[in-house]
């Protein structure tokens, strides 16, 4: 039986040149399509490849052959992505089925306020949402040759930070936690960022590793995590967060993941190094354990809506790029003087015992036996009388005695 050949596909940098020369967005190829916008933008990114006739109608879209009226008004992204369809736990079928762009209108109260401290965007767009770090509207080139290493981190920084922080929070329920872990993933990023700008998605790799640093379990070891902080002032907010709180970690990943940031369910395998089963069965459970406790939360749509609401209320500011900048570089510096430190340590206890040791074989001493059978030796003691007659008798004997005792001259 033949099988027949799959439509030809452009690379993933051709199809987003062929996209934006017909004006079209994300949001309109997938509504043409009726894919998510993420599984879009993992097309472009070269992650994923539409299959079937996916990939049929894709290709006839990008080519012309099928002709897709651009939105003249797009609605402003809320903060956690696009909502999802259920997750199906079958094996055979763990990606939700797509579903239709929401006609319901965003919520304008969850878009996120500019940061003061972060200043003036780099460049003119749409607000950042929670789960798309960078606007799926105009995604930066991180390896423009337009930018200088420096503006383009700070143009990460600036599209990332603000949603990642709130993200954060939403994994930890702690303000200062969250903070320092987008700040210290935003330091790693930067000492390697070479690395990082040839990444394909510079901001997942960002996110994944904040959020393995946040739900790091030697935060427990410090004396401030023991401090608990106050919780949200909205009673609703709070039994929320309690609620994630109480999830096992994976299980509250996952369901960040999917249901506030967005992601598909092979994306959020993959960042959450499970199998797509697996997260189809974490997120289940997440869901079910969320609805038990709120029962208003059942529908995937009104929790993706709350969890923007929680982690908007908090209005949390990230640090200035600069100064993340600036702390990445110094971290650097001090690790690298600790090792090197450690080095001439190690080289001198080294160099001292090479002087010191031994350079030939020393047998050891044998220990002691005690011998038996020799006689103690005997002090001299005092004269008998028959010795002390005999001494007076040759020195009275001296001068007449023998020659042998007194020689003479001859």
């Amino acid at each position: 039986m033949t099988r027949t050949p799959e439509t030809p596909l452009p690379s993933p940098k051709e199809c987003r040149r062929l996209r934006e020369a017909q004006s079209l967005s994300h949001a309109d190829v997938a509504a043409a399509l009726g894919v998510t916008r993420a599984t879009v933008r993992s097309w472009e990114n070269g992650r994923t490849t539409p299959r079937g006739t996916n990939r049929d109608a894709y290709v006839r879209l990008l080519t012309g052959a099928q002709k897709v009226t651009p939105h003249q008004e797009h609605p402003a992204p809320a903060l956690v992505g696009a909502a999802t369809g259920p997750v199906q736990a079958s094996p055979d079928r763990a990606e939700p089925a797509p579903e239709p762009p929401s006609e319901t209108p965003p919520v304008s109260e969850l878009a996120p306020e500019p940061d003061p401290e972060l200043g003036p965007d780099p460049a003119p767009g749409p607000e950042p949402e929670l789960g798309s770090e960078l606007s799926p509207e105009a995604e930066p080139e991180p390896l423009s040759p337009s930018l200088t290493p420096d503006q383009a981190f700070d143009a990460l920084y600036a599209f990332c930070a603000p949603a990642l922080v709130r993200q954060t929070y939403l994994l930890t329920g702690r303000r200062e936690l969250a903070r320092e872990s987008v700040e210290c993933a935003f330091q790693l990023a930067w000492y390697r960022w070479p690395e990082v700008a040839m990444d394909r998605d510079p901001a997942g790799w960002v996110r994944a590793t904040a959020h393995e640093f946040a739900l790091s379990p030697w935060h427990r070891l410090r004396p401030r995590h023991r401090n608990p902080e106050p919780p949200p002032a909205a009673p609703a907010d709070r039994a929320l967060l309690d609620v994630l709180l109480q999830l096992p970690p994976v299980y509250r990943r996952t369901l960040l993941l999917y249901d506030g940031v967005g992601l598909d369910l092979p994306e959020t395998a993959a960042e959450t190094e499970a199998s797509t089963p697996a997260a189809a069965n974490r997120l289940l459970h997440a869901r079910e354990a969320v609805a038990t406790r709120l029962p208003e939360l059942a529908e995937p749509k009104e929790l993706h809506r709350r969890l923007a609401e929680v982690a908007s209320a908090e209005r949390l500011h990230a640090a200035k790029p600069t100064t993340v900048r600036w702390g990445g570089e110094q971290r650097a510096r001090h690790w690298t003087r600790a090792a090197i430190a450690f080095t001439v340590v190690l080289i001198g206890a080294t160099t001292l015992t090479l002087r010191t040791a031994p350079d030939h074989y020393e047998p050891p001493l044998a220990p002691g036996a005690t011998v038996h059978g020799v006689p103690p030796r005997v002090a001299p003691g005092p004269l008998s009388a028959e010795q002390l007659a005999l001494r007076a008798k040759l020195k009275g004997e001296t001068v007449s005695g023998p020659e042998r005792l007194v020689p003479e001259a001859g």
